[in-house]
């Protein structure tokens, strides 16, 4: 009796070595990008600390559901999805009425940072269907491939929808370079 309870107890250490071993990989191998993309989803480095940190919580929780490591990265993503989008779910809003608020911006920023503000700007202002292809194309680096198999699409569908979303980006850019120059000209 006493050697059956050592053998169980020894089967649950390695288990948890082995899932330990897994985790400790999948963190090492995808923390920086998980942390990129959350840094661009939310736009604020500490909240984008707190979802990722509450990403690989999740992550190790439900480790063993990943059964196939290459889908490792779009599982992390979409719990990283999931996790920003309870943010909102428990947070309540202050509402203030706009008539009783002033802001005043004293930081000066330099055409570069213009720029990527526009760039962002104009990039979320793209419908769901033309931004996530690109966000996923731009942030990670995926394929045409790897993007449709996130997005559960066909290839050939998310390649259009790059395109698309790609030339909508440069219009609105080329839009608000000709309205920069008839306001200052």
């Amino acid at each position: 009796m006493f050697s059956r309870k050592q053998n169980s107890q020894a089967s649950v250490s390695t288990d948890m070595l082995n899932k330990q071993k897994r985790y400790e990989v999948l963190v090492l191998a995808l923390h920086t990008d998980i942390f990129r993309y959350a840094c661009w989803l939310v736009k604020n480095k500490t909240v984008a600390e707190d979802i990722v940190q509450e990403t690989f919580l999740r992550a190790w929780k439900s480790l063993d559901s990943l059964k196939d490591e290459k889908a490792a990265k779009s599982w992390l993503i979409t719990i990283l999805r999931r996790e920003n989008a309870r943010r909102f779910e428990r947070k309540q809003f202050d509402l203030v009425d706009i008539d009783d608020v002033s802001i005043i911006d004293d930081q000066l920023s330099n055409e570069v940072e213009i720029e990527h503000r526009e760039l962002r700007a104009v990039m979320g202002s793209l419908s769901e269907e033309y931004r996530e292809p690109l966000m996923l194309q731009i942030v990670f680096g995926y394929s045409g491939d790897e993007i449709a198999q996130q997005l559960n699409l066909n290839k050939n569908t998310v390649m259009t929808r790059l395109f698309r979303a790609r030339n909508q980006v440069k219009e609105a850019l080329d839009k608000a370079n000709e309205n920069r120059g008839r306001e200052n000209g």
